[in-house]
């Protein structure tokens, strides 16, 4: 499961892109974007200096508990331990729930990281909410009640949360991987929420691209810093730049 490519995203990349969508809304020029293009999925890759295995469970306890501060849960939803490579069934797997049921992150870590060798990974989940586009469907109403086949589609920004998977890995697991995927690695998974390229571009859609844009440089920042990471890497599946992709939607031009 290597990366085959990857883009940088920098802070200030997405910092200039929200100023200028907020100088551009209030022009309400935006239009439905022509082509919708598929979601990617979104990971942050971060990197330690002579990071040695038993210093993981004090990285990854700085990562999990950053997210509480930046939109997410206080608490671990699950943990699962993949040993050797992803192809291979979890050696310990274990879900806490949602909410007041979830394990404190120092808790979960110390549950699943018991079992510490080089050649595992370290795999959490946990609760982070973004503002997304919901589509409630509803009957249309006739004269004499339902029409039967008739749908009215309604769409709302609603806060919805999503679970988030922050792994560590051994340095062994899966041939090394750490090298390209990181000594952690975050997937936000689809990163449509950052865009929303199926919803017409009014000032309320900007707001709230902006704000989970926001969100994300925050987090991004809060757990390099609190986690001590020397490298951080932004990137997509697809290869594609967020940043790029986001000045894209808003019809900018360098």
């Amino acid at each position: 499961m290597g990366l085959t490519s990857v883009n940088e995203l920098s802070d200030d990349d997405l910092l200039r892109a929200e100023d200028r969508s907020g100088r551009r809304e209030s022009s309400r020029r935006e239009g439905r974007l022509k082509s919708i293009r598929m979601a990617d999925t979104l990971y942050l890759s971060l990197w330690y200096p002579n990071l040695r295995l038993a210093g993981l469970p004090d990285k990854m306890m700085a990562v999990l508990s950053a997210f509480a501060a930046h939109g997410g849960e206080a608490r671990v939803y699950a943990a699962t331990v993949w040993p050797m490579n992803w192809s291979e069934s979890p050696v310990f797997q274990k879900v806490y729930g949602h909410g007041e049921r979830g394990a404190d992150p120092r808790a979960a870590v110390e549950d699943a990281l018991e079992l510490l060798h080089d050649d595992y990974a370290y795999e959490f989940q946990i609760g982070w909410s973004l503002w997304e586009l919901e589509t409630v469907v509803k009957g249309m109403q006739g004269e004499g009640g339902l029409v039967d086949g008739a749908v009215q589609l309604n769409r709302r920004w609603v806060r919805e949360e999503r679970l988030v998977r922050v792994t560590g890995f051994g340095p062994e697991f899966d041939e090394g991987s750490y090298e390209q995927e990181g000594h952690i690695r975050i997937d936000f998974g689809s990163d449509a929420a950052f865009l929303e390229e199926d919803a017409e571009l009014d000032a309320t859609a900007a707001r709230h691209v902006e704000e989970n844009v926001r969100q994300l440089v925050a987090l991004t920042g809060a757990v390099e810093k609190g986690s001590g990471a020397t490298a951080r890497l932004l990137w997509s599946e697809l290869g594609e730049s967020l940043a790029q992709r986001l000045a894209a939607r808003l019809g900018m031009r360098n």
